[in-house]
């Protein structure tokens, strides 16, 4: 298909390196060439995220990845269509216009390499200052909780691997990965936190619960970070919905606040006993998902980084510091 190599690690792909046939369509859905595309420089992703400006004035959000860019991004890209398209108009989440993937194109190549993209409304507005300032930290968890309620029960027939559960059981098992891995594991969390190494079988054990810990029947957003974010005077707007799942209204706290701390503000515990649903909450079950949250952070952040996202790596490892010590402070264990 002769596409463009991937740019430098750690540098965000251009939208006029995307291949001329990807920008051709793009153009004609929008009746308007773009003329300008700035990329944005929060976030993780290793494609394309741009602020789109067409010749007629029109704005768009542009997101554009290939599996030559990373081999994952594409079906997270393809998961996230298909979950704003059915979120409610009320929902504060910038509206899809359009998709388009080539894969599912004859046009498209035989090895699944073909492009992904995705078109959203443009929403102006900044990303919460850091470190966190007090009012829009407030303004955030409002919103957060009016959010958790309206998408209660969820709005989405997904099936049902597309739970938290599912995923604490495939993905959050951090301390688990480590006790059963090679021994390098151990020796590296040992020199990074000698508490977390000396408990790590009672991690373990504790993380192993977190499945049935999370289940409920809120549709969460399940990636809250600042950056993915934006204030507006009128509003507090949520993008990025690929890891969207349906499970207990508090886990979106569980997984959102240690960066919060990380950032700025105030301790986790501090913050999540505000949550209307927390006073229902077994403690167990929020100890069960802290500490899952805690290994996928640790384990992930001993781990060469994937490719086209050579940040994410430190980015979970502070965040892996403030959920060890927020299970510490749970447990009550020296």
């Amino acid at each position: 298909m002769n596409d463009p190599p991937p740019p430098p690690e750690g540098v965000r792909f251009d939208w006029w390196a995307v291949p001329e046939r990807v920008r051709s369509l793009v153009d004609g859905f929008l009746g308007s060439p773009v003329v300008e595309a700035i990329s944005q420089p929060t976030g993780f992703s290793p494609g394309v995220a741009a602020r789109a400006r067409c010749a007629d004035g029109r704005r768009v959000f542009v997101k554009a990845v290939s599996a030559q860019l990373n081999p994952d991004t594409p079906d997270m890209h393809r998961r996230e269509a298909r979950i704003v398209a059915q979120l409610p108009e009320s929902a504060p989440v910038p509206r899809l216009l359009w998709s388009h993937d080539e894969n599912a194109d004859a046009s498209g190549s035989a090895d699944g390499d073909g492009w992904v993209v995705l078109l959203f409304e443009d929403v102006d507005g900044k990303h919460p200052e850091q470190p966190w300032r007090a009012d829009e930290r407030e303004r955030v968890l409002r919103e957060l909780f009016r959010l958790s309620k309206s998408l209660t029960p969820s709005p989405l027939s997904l099936k049902e691997a597309d739970s938290p559960a599912d995923v604490y059981r495939e993905d959050h098992r951090g301390w688990q990965l480590i006790l059963n891995g090679p021994e390098e594991l151990r020796r590296q969390l040992a020199g990074l936190d000698t508490w977390a190494a000396s408990h790590l079988s009672e991690l373990a054990q504790i993380e192993a619960t977190a499945p049935s810990a999370v289940e409920g029947n809120t549709l969460l957003q399940h990636d809250v970070r600042a950056d993915n974010m934006r204030l507006t005077p009128e509003k507090v707007w949520f993008f990025d919905w690929p890891s969207a799942r349906v499970g207990a209204a508090w886990d979106d706290f569980v997984g959102f606040l240690p960066s919060v701390h990380m950032q700025g503000g105030p301790p986790p515990e501090e913050l999540i006993v505000r949550h209307p649903a927390y006073a229902a909450a077994d403690p167990e079950a929020v100890t069960a998902a802290v500490t899952a949250v805690a290994g996928y952070f640790t384990q992930r952040s001993l781990l060469p980084p994937p490719r086209g996202i050579p940040t994410v790596r430190a980015f979970q490892a502070a965040q892996g510091v403030v959920a060890r010590d927020w299970i510490r402070q749970r447990t009550g264990w020296k």
